[in-house]
């Protein structure tokens, strides 16, 4: 069983100073002075695949800043079209904002593309309440900048999952998934659809998941696992049509078998670093060599 990566984050490797040079001063960092930039040329990162909610969190973050100020300064790089665009500060930003603030302190750099969206992603992916469509999407986006990097930053989908300590096998599934369409990914959020499900219809053209969501939209049937695995299947053969996506969601759903392992036997064999993901995803891969093993026995 190959060993976990460590958690230091990819973006660590962007540049030579780490984390803490980045987010730990604010008086000067690397030598760089830290500007007080107007809200109104604050701009958001584009394609930023992680929400900024007006929720008791940012209560929290809002009631702060009025007391102390922005205490952490954000990440921004100029835009060619004027002003900057934030890597890191998001909510912050708009905290400042509900505060009542017209400006905010952050350090400017000239980041590249590619540097900014690992940043980007390595300094937000570590968050408790992501959803997975912001995971997916941001994996994806991290994906494709390691790719553009070359052998220079890396390409490897464990490097991709280092900053949240995930596995190379748990970032590909995310970025499958970051291949369906906003409004399945809703119904992935919203739990109408399972992670495992919507791999298998992130295999699918567009035209065929708009087939899919368009009966589950009429019908409110839930997918499972053998029903995704035929869609799939007829979508790689090109059979796929909206009368066969209905025939499919409307075949009857074997009974569901459950098992639950306790935690302390799950623990003797997978240390904290392993996710529910990974877990999951070794015991299914063990059972199948398992299942293959008896095959053979049996000739």
């Amino acid at each position: 069983m190959a060993g976990k990566v460590g958690k230091a984050g990819s973006a660590s490797k962007v540049r030579l100073n780490s984390y803490d040079d980045l987010f730990g001063t604010v008086e000067n960092v690397s030598g760089e002075q830290i500007i007080h930039a107007k809200l109104a040329d604050l701009h958001m990162f584009k394609g930023h695949p992680f929400r900024v909610l007006d929720d008791e969190k940012m209560e929290e973050t809002t009631e702060s800043i009025s007391k102390y100020g922005v205490l952490v300064p954000g990440l921004a790089r100029p835009r060619t079209e004027g002003g900057y665009e934030i890597i890191a500060g998001h909510r912050r930003k708009r905290g400042s904002e509900l505060a009542g603030l017209d400006t905010m302190p952050v350090i400017v750099r000239n980041y590249t593309d590619d540097e900014a969206t690992i940043i980007m992603v390595d300094s937000n992916i570590q968050r408790e309440d992501i959803l997975p469509s912001e995971k997916a999407k941001a994996y994806a986006m991290k994906y494709e900048a390691m790719k553009h990097q070359g052998s220079k930053g890396g390409s490897t989908l464990d490097e991709v999952g280092e900053a949240a300590g995930e596995s190379g096998k748990t970032v590909q599934r995310y970025v499958w998934l970051a291949r369906l369409s906003d409004e399945l990914l809703d119904m992935v959020d919203t739990k109408k659809i399972g992670i495992s499900q919507g791999v298998d219809i992130s295999f699918l053209s567009e035209e065929q998941q708009q087939y899919v969501e368009a009966v589950l939209l009429e019908t409110g049937v839930s997918v499972s696992n053998a029903q995704a695995a035929k869609l799939k299947e007829y979508g790689k053969s090109g059979e796929l049509t909206l009368a066969m996506v209905r025939l499919i969601l409307a075949e009857e759903k074997p009974k569901e078998r459950k098992v639950t392992i306790k935690g302390d036997k799950i623990s003797r064999y997978f240390s904290e670093d392993y996710s529910n993901d990974d877990i999951e995803g070794i015991i299914i891969q063990l059972l199948e060599e398992w299942n293959a093993t008896k095959g053979v026995r049996k000739q």
